[in-house]
Formats: C-alpha cells, sequence, structure tokens
C-alpha cells in the first residue's frame, strides 16, 4: 500500500508541475486563475492523501477551509471576468 501512495504523489507532483508550467506561460488571465484553482484542489488531494497514509483526520478543518477559499475564488474570478467581458 505505501508503494501506491508514492506513485500517487508522485503522479501529483508531476501535475502540480505542470499545472505552474501553466499558471507562468498561460496566454490569458483565465488560464491563471484555472491553474490557481486546480494548485488549491491538488494541495488539497495531497493533504487528503498525507492523511490516509499517517492514518491521522486532524487536517480535515484545514481541508475544508481550502476547498471553501478554492470555490469563493473561482466564483469571484468567473464573476469578474464576466464583467470585464461586458465592458468591452
Amino acid at each position: 500500500m505505501t508503494v501506491l501512495y508514492g506513485v500517487t504523489l508522485t503522479v501529483m507532483a508531476v501535475a502540480g508541475l505542470l499545472t505552474l508550467l501553466r499558471l507562468v506561460r498561460g496566454p490569458s488571465a483565465l488560464d491563471r486563475i484555472m491553474a490557481l484553482d486546480v494548485l488549491v484542489t491538488m494541495a488539497i488531494a495531497g493533504i487528503a492523501v498525507s492523511m490516509v497514509t499517517r492514518d491521522d483526520t486532524t487536517a480535515v478543518p484545514v481541508l475544508v477551509v481550502l476547498a471553501l477559499l478554492a470555490f469563493i475564488g473561482s466564483v469571484t474570478a468567473a464573476h469578474l471576468l464576466e464583467k470585464r467581458e461586458g465592458m468591452r
């Protein structure tokens, strides 16, 4: 089972690096916003995998706060981009 957790974290690390690349190179603001949202989601998944490997659930409130922040950030970004498109 430990090998499975290691493989999972490795795949997530590679995906995180690719997401960072999209964050830096993203041609539009929407690409960068989505990359940040994906990074927060991957952080949540990484913490969840870490909790499973340690058999410890004390980080659940951190996961809830991160999920709420990601949701609020995505909704706010979509609202601001919609307003900006309407101004053009």
